[in-house]
């Protein structure tokens, strides 16, 4: 009886243990562009920033080695998409980018990643596959040649451009 009742309290700590180790913790970053400045994993200054049209931004950034959008990224892409909504003549490419470290097949599908993650966020505004190429930079085109964590921050992008 109990040697039953060890194991079952036994049973039940290993278990709270994995479950509480299988959640995820997400970061906080900071979505505030002040100065050009690293605010947690992402760049979120402006000085790399141009405009697809006025006031929208035509790049987000994302963590190392990641594909998923930050706040700051949706909120970008949802300027873009209502642009493109009242503009249904224009398609875009959106161009996927990675930082110098990792292999460049890495890097390649790394920065397809990013432009998809983008590509399926402006697909649930409205606008359609049709009017959206994807390609990958991979690590070929930094912003920022810099080897450091603030130039590999800015290199770690997707950014909207106007088809040809």
């Amino acid at each position: 009886m109990r040697l039953s009742k060890i194991f079952k309290n036994t049973l039940l700590v290993l278990t709270a243990c994995l479950v509480l180790s299988a959640c995820a913790t997400k970061k906080e970053v900071a979505t505030d562009p002040i100065k050009g400045q690293m605010q947690g994993d992402v760049y979120t200054g402006t000085d790399t920033v141009e405009y697809l049209a006025d006031g929208v931004p035509d790049r987000v950034f994302f963590a190392t080695n990641e594909s998923i959008l930050t706040t700051a990224s949706r909120e970008t892409l949802r300027s873009q998409a209502a642009w493109l909504r009242k503009n249904p003549g224009i398609n875009v490419v959106l161009e996927g980018h990675a930082d110098e470290r990792g292999t460049r097949e890495y890097n390649l599908a790394l920065g397809e990643r990013r432009a998809n993650a983008a590509k399926d966020y402006l697909m649930t505004y409205g606008i359609s596959s049709d009017r959206i190429t994807v390609l990958s930079y991979g690590k070929e085109r930094p912003v920022d040649s810099g080897s450091n964590p603030l130039a590999w921050s800015k290199n770690r992008r997707s950014v909207t451009v106007k088809a040809n």
